[in-house]
Order: C-alpha cells, then sequence, then structure tokens
C-alpha cells in the first residue's frame, strides 16, 4: 500500500477567518469572481449560475449556506469549482489559497459544536502545525441545495 492512503491532499479557504478544507481530488479549479445569473426560486444561499468554459455551473455562497454573516467581494474572493458525483457546482469563498497535505493521525472526528449550524456540513477537524482546519462533508453541504 502507498503512503498516500494514509494522506489526504485539500484545497484550503477561509470564509470568516476560519479556514476550512476540501480533499483536492474534488476541486475542478478555483476562479476568480465572474458574472453571476440569478436564478429565480432558488435557495437564498445558491448566487445563481456561470457559464464556465461552456458549462453552466451552479454556484452556492458558503457564507449564506452556513448562516454567517455575509462578507464584501474584493480581489481575493474566489470560486471554488467542485464535484461531487456527477454534479459539478461552484462555492463563493473569502479567499483559497494553499494546497496541504494532511496525514490521517491529524484528523480528529467533527467536535460537539452545539448550536452551530456548520456542523451540520463538517466531517473534522485537521491539526496542522499551528493551524486549525475545518474539513467539510462535500455532500452534505449540497443536500436540499438542488
Amino acid at each position: 500500500m502507498s503512503n498516500q492512503d494514509h494522506d489526504l491532499k485539500v484545497i484550503v479557504f477561509q470564509l470568516v477567518n476560519k479556514e476550512y478544507a476540501v480533499p483536492v481530488q474534488n476541486v475542478q479549479s478555483i476562479e476568480k469572481v465572474m458574472h453571476i445569473t440569478r436564478v429565480p426560486g432558488v435557495p437564498s444561499y445558491v448566487r445563481g449560475v456561470v457559464n464556465l468554459r461552456g458549462v453552466v455551473t451552479p454556484i452556492i455562497d458558503l457564507r449564506k449556506r452556513f448562516s454567517l454573516e455575509d462578507g464584501t467581494e474584493d480581489e481575493h474572493t474566489r470560486i471554488i469549482i467542485v464535484n461531487i458525483g456527477d454534479i459539478e457546482v461552484g462555492f463563493i469563498v473569502d479567499s483559497a489559497n494553499d494546497v496541504l497535505d494532511l496525514s490521517s493521525d491529524s484528523i480528529e472526528p467533527q467536535p460537539n459544536v452545539v448550536g452551530s449550524i456548520e456542523a451540520d456540513f463538517i466531517e473534522g477537524v485537521a491539526k496542522n502545525d499551528r493551524r486549525l482546519l475545518i474539513l467539510l462533508q462535500l455532500d452534505k453541504v449540497l443536500e436540499n441545495a438542488a
């Protein structure tokens, strides 16, 4: 068995001064914010859709999805395009700037966070040097999003 079975490569991104991580194998690309076409009748956290290289991709505002405070978009704001199964979706995040290798022994199960909306979407927490990374369960983030 290779060492890859024990390590997880993740993309790290920021939302309201917290660092989150998603597995690199689910990430299609990281894009600058572009024109997003609004779609009527979708949940408030679905910002709309973009035409990305000929593919219409829904865009989810993760701040709204996690019931966090609204933020302002700036030159650091990014859209992380992820694939979950056969679904491609974009997540608006404050910034995305790291790729890290996490060892499996640095990942702990989700802590019991009482009253946190985002707790439903957390797979676990990883310690990397002095950083604490929140690992997202992408399938849970997308539940009821369509």
